[in-house]
């Protein structure tokens, strides 16, 4: 069964395209359809979300600073919603490789985007689930009666990366510092060596391994028996997909962003490109060489990229004369082997949240779910799909269940959107809420995988007032 699931998931469909798609009128949500029950007595609600366009790092953007993305980003809600910033009592922001000037980048990017001064703000990092992170932390904040109206997201920025100097450098530029004396300083002159010149980069790497993800996700291939064929299949079904999203005009979550002391205006994402399978074929494997089989076509890349979303009770969003998208009714976060089972997240996550929520695979309307690698996501849908792997590693009796992959990832995903780290999170939460819409669904589920061998699983109900503009 195995093989006819990825022989489905990387066939095109010719018969029916994403520019068939029509935003349907909003059905009456059926009563004979499992409902899910409201945990928090306040039927939180994600009102809408934003995002500047995700952009390859080193390009448009590489000038800037990552808070004046998230900057954007809050603006951008703001003015989508029609809602005054004093109305925000709290904003939970991510962000996984800071900036040290700005440390705390959600109350750095509120002050820049004129939130009153009295509006607190802290920062997460959870890898790639950051803002995934920043709205449960509000449905936390909300669900415990401190706030009702809370923003959160994220931003990530890998054009301009903290570079530091060795150890070994630091702790001689600490101790010159305390030195008293010339004597003193020339006494610590004479401890230097070259190799102390040496810098350290940053790396998308696991601390607890030194292994990068791309070696993971090329061994967890290995391991699941996934072709490169399938991957760059499945990377060209990606593609293929937000491009036809992009060129319909789905991608309303996008804000425009006009370059400081600039008149150009970045209005869409700039990695995704539409390429032929045997193009991809010709490139060489990039973390297992020679014979690896995850590629720079098949993997996601390095995106500069920030979003925000707004979250509140329903209660409230009626007061404001809003017209909120979804309602957001359970979620889970999973951890598990960091090394052999680093990108599984979602195969763990889903049956969690499914369960919690009273809801079963064949529920699910609308999945999106974070593509780190073309392999990744093929492995964990073998994964899902194995009674073994259940057995042995989830406790479970049998697998997960197959989900019906006309309905996954139809608006493309991180290999051809991009994958700002941080701002991942709220990306898939509005893509499946404007997917919820136009292709008239209730449920949707989101999943995602973050370094440390962590993952989420979220699980949310179209809000009858919804539209996917």
């Amino acid at each position: 069964m195995a093989s006819n699931l990825l022989k489905n998931i990387v066939k095109l469909d010719t018969r029916v395209s994403v520019s068939q798609n029509v935003c349907l009128p909003i059905r009456c949500l059926s009563t004979a359809s499992p409902r899910v029950k409201d945990k928090t007595g306040k039927n939180i609600v994600f009102v809408d979300g934003v995002r500047t366009p995700f952009l390859l790092s080193g390009t448009d953007y590489a000038s800037l600073m990552p808070h004046q993305l998230a900057k954007e980003a809050l603006i951008g809600l703001m003015r989508k919603t029609n809602v005054p910033r004093e109305v925000v009592e709290y904003i939970v922001y991510g962000t996984v490789i800071q900036e040290v000037k700005t440390s705390n980048i959600g109350r750095e990017a509120a002050l820049a985007a004129g939130f009153p001064n009295s509006v607190p703000a802290h920062t997460v990092t959870m890898a790639c689930i950051s803002s995934n992170q920043g709205i449960t932390t509000g449905i936390g904040l909300i669900a415990a009666g401190a706030y009702d109206v809370i923003v959160a997201g994220g931003v990530e920025f890998m054009s301009d990366v903290p570079i530091r100097h060795s150890r070994k450098m630091r702790s001689l530029l600490l101790r010159a510092n305390k030195a008293k004396t010339p004597l003193d300083k020339l006494k610590l002159l004479s401890t230097f060596r070259p190799d102390f010149l040496l810098p350290e980069l940053p790396a998308v790497a696991e601390f607890s391994s030194g292994e990068t993800m791309g070696f993971s996700a090329d061994r967890l291939a290995a391991s699941f028996k996934v072709s490169r064929e399938e991957q760059d299949q499945y990377a060209v079904r990606s593609h293929t997909m937000a491009k036809e999203a992009q060129d319909n005009g789905y991608l309303t979550d996008i804000v425009p962003f006009r370059l400081p002391n600039s008149s150009k205006v970045i209005e869409k994402d700039n990695g995704i490109r539409v390429s032929p399978i045997d193009k991809l074929a010709k490139l060489k494997a990039a973390f297992v060489k020679p014979h690896g089989t995850v590629t720079a076509a098949n993997s996601s890349f390095l995106t500069d990229g920030a979003s925000a979303c707004l979250i509140m009770t329903e209660e409230k969003a009626k007061q404001l004369g809003l017209k909120p998208k979804l309602y957001l009714r359970d979620f889970t976060y999973v951890a598990q082997d960091p090394i052999d089972q680093l990108l599984l997240g979602p195969t763990y996550a889903t049956p969690k949240v499914l369960e919690k929520a009273g809801l079963s695979v064949n529920d699910i309307d609308v999945w999106e779910v974070h593509e780190a690698f073309a392999g990744q996501i093929l492995a964990n849908l073998k994964a899902m799909d194995s009674d073994w792997f259940a057995q042995k590693y989830m406790n479970r009796k049998s697998k997960v269940g197959v989900p019906d992959l006309s309905k996954w990832n139809k608006w493309g995903g991180s290999l051809s959107i991009g994958h700002p780290f941080a701002a991942t999170g709220v990306r898939l939460t509005v893509h499946t809420a404007n997917r919820l819409v136009r292709e008239d669904g209730q449920f949707g589920l989101i999943a995602a995988c973050a370094a440390g061998g962590q993952g989420v699983g979220m699980i949310v109900e179209r809000h009858p007032d919804a539209t996917a503009l």
